[in-house]
């Protein structure tokens, strides 16, 4: 597995009184661009549907203009789906890029390291041990608690597990693949032993969906995840100094340790409520920093790059598995199909890099 780059050139600084930032005119114009294109597909996944709507009536709508009709399909009907989908894409885009960063390798993301798998298991277990409450669980909060406290509580134990005076990315995947391994077999048994009408409504639920999405969820999603985005940009700025080096940063005055540690806990908490709200969607978190670093040309995934691209992939999955396929599918199959090969590729770009 390859370490990422750490190669940097030499740009202009910004100072804001006691503050300084770094300018990057690349970055700021691909991140304004990947805003727009975000926001413009989130406008054609609400136009799309049975009862189309053209792009002038959604922008309308959205400035408070619409008709009476096109309010009631787009905020009442279209909405939440579409939302959910742009919170979600954000929350694993940045989620990915800050265990890409951290662990310093291409292939750490909350995929790979067992949180999605963990948030899953203790999902599908709160469906499958209800019995015939399972309805009311899937319909109500508890299922999405319950994918949150399992996507935390397995994040934090591959961290104590991988902790050995500090964090070491290599080590840091190792015991992420093994606990995801563990968390998939977990599933399986609980699916393979359940009810079959529990089994069907887990298994839909698995896949990554972001159907009958509620009002509730989406709001407690939006909420949790501006919180976590807040946190997440605090401690950015101490994070950076870290890319040189453990012992540059603490040269530099950084307490590594803690920052890493705080930016962590938001990278699991920002996968488990994507999990909570949408499914273990794959693949998003693995991709979507990879192709931020790329189009940005960073050393490191862009945070805000990172999570514009996630939404971006997200809805735009979601518009091809409702509107571009024969049949409606779940949004977990478009990414898996998108995501799949990507990862194949990081694997063979890394072996080639070992073998030159």
């Amino acid at each position: 597995m390859n370490v990422m780059e750490t190669k940097t050139s030499p740009v202009p600084g910004v100072r804001l009184g006691r503050m300084s930032f770094v300018w990057r005119p690349w970055m700021v114009l691909v991140t304004l661009v990947l805003a727009a294109a975000a926001f413009l597909v989130f406008c054609l996944s609400i136009a799309v549907g049975d009862f189309p709507i053209g792009l002038s009536r959604v922008f309308a709508t959205l400035l408070g203009r619409g008709e009476q009709v096109d309010e009631f399909v787009i905020m009442d009907l279209r909405m939440p789906r579409a939302l959910a989908g742009l919170v979600v894409g954000i929350a694993l885009g940045v989620s990915g890029a800050i265990t890409q960063s951290v662990a310093r390798n291409p292939l750490a993301s909350p995929d790979i390291l067992g949180i999605t798998g963990g948030a899953g298991a203790v999902a599908v277990f709160s469906v499958t041990v209800s019995g015939g409450t399972a309805a009311t669980v899937v319909s109500s909060m508890g299922l999405s608690a319950a994918a949150l406290a399992g996507g935390l509580g397995t994040g934090l134990l591959v961290y104590f597990l991988a902790w050995r005076r500090g964090i070491d990315g290599f080590r840091l995947i190792l015991i992420g693949i093994s606990v995801s391994a563990v968390m998939e077999a977990i599933t399986t048994w609980l699916l393979v032993s359940a009810d079959i009408r529990d089994v069907a409504r887990a298994q839909a639920w698995l896949v990554g969906s972001l159907e009958n999405r509620s009002s509730d969820d989406v709001r407690v999603a939006v909420w949790c995840t501006l919180v976590l985005l807040a946190v997440v940009a605090c401690a950015a700025f101490q994070f950076k100094p870290m890319h040189l080096g453990d012992e540059v940063a603490a040269g530099l005055g950084v307490r590594y340790t803690r920052v890493r540690a705080v930016l962590l806990l938001c990278a699991v908490l920002l996968a488990a409520v994507a999990v909570s709200a949408a499914g273990p969607v794959p693949f998003v978190a693995l991709v979507a920093p990879q192709v931020a670093m790329r189009l940005a040309k960073c050393p490191t995934p862009p945070m805000v790059a990172s999570g514009l691209v996630g939404a971006l992939l997200l809805t735009g999955s979601d518009l091809i598995a409702r509107a571009a396929l024969p049949e409606s599918l779940p949004v977990g199959v478009v990414t898996a199909a998108i995501g799949g090969p990507f990862l194949v590729y990081l694997l063979v770009r890394a072996n080639l890099r070992q073998s030159a």
